[in-house]
């Protein structure tokens, strides 16, 4: 379920506004003047704009002046930069397989008990933020369901769920997480599941049988398409699917933060600085889905993935490393703060994530690494404890695929193709400590080079291939459901899809 991701990546906000705009569950929750822990007064957060709220956050952390980001708009003045020769004003990343004091991780025991819980901090401390201890439990429901319905000309069974958070202790917000499963009709045994960040045209439920194939407003969003929708190439490899609603998690905006789980959770008060951000609030909202998926008798619950494109992806890989029940992760075009290396200037950067229109997908204490004056300095990408090429490595062992379009079909240029493709070579040595294989780079990811379009590189546990479409990752999911199928030994009903 692609087609949102399609419409919000980089320099497209009025693109941006208009698809979060129809967005099902983008508003799910309204809430009023909020009880404050001192008597008789009331605290409005709660209907904080995106800019008063990333303003109490630079308050909160001492930040006078941030750096703006880079334009994705050719000709600006702050036009982003993409000169290759440019690009790499901090070459070395920091490294994966070296502890904080110095000494080399050099055994896996060392890696899960010293040195992936150092990382891990990191990255909730400084990067994506902290899930609460005491977040509220989610109770799913059936609330609708089809039986041998269509997808496409393929029967299948599908369900709607509705995960209602508890907020008995704050009935004022309301979360409410929308996600539907669909299994292939036939199957005779439980089938591997892949969870999709959807949510924008349609919820990927079957239609009934005999009643007409619904239109889409729009049917070929970023094709046109050699393949079928990737709802269909999955249940033709006898795989099933989950479309889950990340807006009915989390508003994809900072003046969501006091709302949505994350509100609830804060009970109506604005983030502190350590706090999650959406990226983190996503993947929660997925792991609740999984929970459900557990108990579902048509799902292999150990054979579950997780997928995204755009900011989805950025969720998909955040949930991936965070989530150690999912098996498998596809990661579309995810671009910074997913695969794209924060030390690259080349595209989106660090500054455009610390600005008010995209630093709620973070922890509050990104934004001191986009900080031109503050009470601590000054920071900027070098300065962060970890890097992109880390949290792919928390994957690790995990089948972890990075998927990539091509400037000219829209996958444009902003994503960094090339320093994501850095960065998964830099993941490497970590899938291969753990007895994993990556993707065969013998160069060093400071002068490793994309491989030719086309040319997957998909013989290991981790897995890159950039296809020729755009900003999708549909044009890439038969070569996922055949790589994924050799690993967790499922044997398509259809041989010929794989292909």
């Amino acid at each position: 379920m692609q087609g949102i991701a399609n419409l919000i990546v980089g320099p497209g906000p009025i693109i941006a506004l208009l698809a979060l705009a129809m967005l099902p569950g983008a508003v799910f929750a309204q809430t009023a003047a909020l009880a404050t822990s001192e008597p008789g007064k009331t605290n409005t957060s709660s209907n904080w704009t995106a800019q008063q709220d990333h303003k109490n956050m630079m308050e909160q952390l001492g930040i006078v002046r941030l750096r703006p980001g880079p334009s994705g708009q050719p000709g600006a003045t702050n036009s982003a930069n993409y000169d290759p020769a440019k690009a790499n004003p901090f070459p070395d990343f920091p490294d994966a397989l070296t502890l904080k004091n110095g000494q080399r991780v050099t055994t896996a025991a060392m890696w899960w008990n010293q040195r992936r819980p150092e990382i891990v901090e990191d990255f909730e401390r400084e990067v994506i933020g902290r899930v609460p201890k005491d977040v509220p439990k989610v109770t799913w429901t059936v609330v609708s369901n089809v039986t041998d319905g269509l997808v496409g000309n393929l029967t299948a069974n599908g369900k709607r769920l509705l995960g209602h958070v508890d907020n008995s202790s704050f009935p004022a917000i309301t979360v409410d997480i929308r996600m539907t499963v669909v299994t292939p009709a036939g199957a005779k045994d439980p089938v591997p599941v892949l969870m999709m960040f959807g949510g924008f045209g349609g919820d990927g439920m079957p239609r009934p049988a005999g009643s007409p194939v619904l239109t889409n407003r729009f049917p070929e969003f970023g094709g046109p398409f050699k393949d079928p929708p990737s709802t269909e190439q999955l249940l033709a490899a006898g795989w099933g699917y989950a479309s889950i609603n990340p807006g009915s998690i989390q508003a994809d905006n900072g003046a969501g933060l006091t709302k949505g789980i994350i509100g609830l959770a804060n009970q109506g008060r604005p983030r502190k600085p350590d706090d999650w951000g959406a990226l983190r609030a996503w993947a929660w909202g997925a792991a609740r889905g999984l929970d459900y998926l557990e108990t579902d008798p048509a799902v292999d619950a150990k054979k579950v993935g997780i997928e995204g494109v755009s900011r989805y992806g950025k969720a998909a890989l955040v949930t991936m490393a965070f989530e150690p029940r999912f098996a498998i992760t596809l990661v579309g075009s995810s671009g910074e703060g997913g695969a794209k290396p924060h030390r690259r200037n080349f595209g989106e950067a660090v500054e455009n994530l610390t600005g008010s229109g995209e630093y709620h997908w973070m922890a509050g204490n990104f934004l001191k690494y986009g900080a031109a004056e503050a009470s601590f300095g000054s920071r900027n990408a070098a300065d962060l404890p970890v890097d992109a090429h880390m949290l792919i490595a928390l994957c690790a062992p995990r089948l972890t695929f990075i998927s990539y379009g091509v400037p000219e079909r829209g996958d444009a240029n902003w994503l960094d193709q090339e320093g994501s493709y850095m960065a998964t070579v830099a993941a490497g040595p970590v899938f291969r400590l753990l007895g994993a294989r990556d993707i065969g780079e013998k160069e060093d990811y400071r002068v490793a080079k994309m491989p030719p379009v086309n040319s997957g590189l998909l013989d290991g546990e981790l897995a890159w291939r950039q296809h020729d479409g755009g900003h999708e990752d549909r044009s890439n999911m038969k070569y996922f459901i055949a790589w994924a199928n050799r690993f967790i030994k499922h044997a398509t009903p259809d041989p010929a899809v794989a292909k």
